[in-house]
């Protein structure tokens, strides 16, 4: 009895050793991924707020090198995410753990973004995520889960959101914008999944006004009108969400300029780290990454792929057919 309770560490450690082997030892990894970084960058390699990890960078320098070797990228600036970070910090302001990287200019900005909020399928199955830390990851349609690995910026589309109120007097109207993003591998299923980067910032409580001398007014004279709301620092459907101030710098980056983005972590990091907690193992010992803090939040990440969550969601949104959408009703005093 005793040896068989001892199976699954021996198992775990096992596949530690592989991990090793496969990698090399951490000292040489960590040289191999840092002796190419010009030293301005260097100083920005690390785990304290504002920087970014050695792992997260060099996968986003790989990548963005990649493309423009092959002539599919010329901007002269790319990006990083590193989703194992916490979203709100221990103070309540938020994380920075988007990256945006101009190399010709040596400029290095660490701004906060949100991660896919997922689901809980009543029973069914869980991989909802809190505010503060991912630990679900997916690529499943209707997930709400964020799937790492490399991207592309593709086509930003911008639409008509509607009306809010800025003062007593005044109305401002919301145009927010969409920057398609094209995955590789796991996350090649973005543009399906219509997964980006946009402000993070929509309407509630959406009601109909008079007012034909809009614009935007529909074939009755009608526009949304509605109450703004911020969400940075909060979750998203699976996309990236920025503050509406930084992701105005950001699409303007990327405007008619594709450029990468790599956002950590990928399915095999996922599964790799997920093998090593149980072992004990400090992840750096076997050239593993993830931030500490989350990783003591979470426990351990987990990955859902396509094949196993895909078919869940298909029955359960059979199950339970979405009632018939109502129209938006007039707003009152209209």
């Amino acid at each position: 009895m005793r040896l068989r309770s001892l199976l699954p560490v021996v198992a775990n450690i096992f596949g530690v050793f592989i991990i090793v082997a496969l990698l090399g030892s951490p000292q040489s990894f960590a040289a191999s991924q840092s002796s190419d970084l010009p030293a301005w960058l260097r100083a920005n390699v690390g785990e304290g707020e504002g920087q970014i990890a050695q792992m997260v960078l060099q996968r986003a320098r790989a990548l963005y090198q990649q493309k423009v070797s092959k002539g599919v990228v010329k901007n002269p600036c790319y990006f990083a995410m590193d989703a194992t970070r916490p979203n709100v910090l221990s103070d309540g302001k938020l994380g920075r753990r988007f990256y945006v990287v101009c190399e010709s200019d040596r400029s290095f900005r660490a701004i906060s973004a949100g991660h896919g909020g997922g689901r809980n399928l009543n029973g069914i199955a869980d991989f909802a995520n809190g505010r503060r830390c991912a630990k679900n990851f997916g690529n499943a349609m209707d997930s709400r889960l964020t799937a790492g690995g490399a991207y592309v910026t593709a086509e930003t589309k911008t639409s008509f959101k509607g009306y809010y109120r800025v003062s007593a007097k005044q109305d401002a109207v919301l145009i927010r914008s969409f920057v398609q993003f094209d995955g590789e591998g796991k996350a090649a299923n973005a543009r399906e999944r219509e997964i980006g980067g946009h402000p993070a910032e929509l309407l509630r409580n959406v009601c109909l006004r008079k007012d034909p001398r809009s614009p935007y007014a529909n074939h009755d004279g009608y526009v949304p009108f509605g109450t703004l709301e911020d969400y940075a620092g909060g979750r998203s459907n699976g996309c990236t969400s920025w503050s509406p101030s930084d992701a105005g710098q950001i699409i303007a980056i990327v405007k008619n300029n594709p450029t990468t983005l790599y956002i950590y972590p990928d399915s095999a990091d996922i599964e790799a780290v997920a093998r090593a907690v149980p072992a004990g193992r400090p992840l750096s010992v076997v050239g593993l990454y993830w931030n500490t803090s989350c990783l003591n939040e979470i426990g351990a990440p987990k990955f859902w792929p396509e094949e196993t969550l895909g078919p869940i969601l298909a029955q359960y949104k059979k199950d339970r057919p979405a009632p018939a959408q109502q129209p938006t009703p007039v707003c009152k005093g209209q």
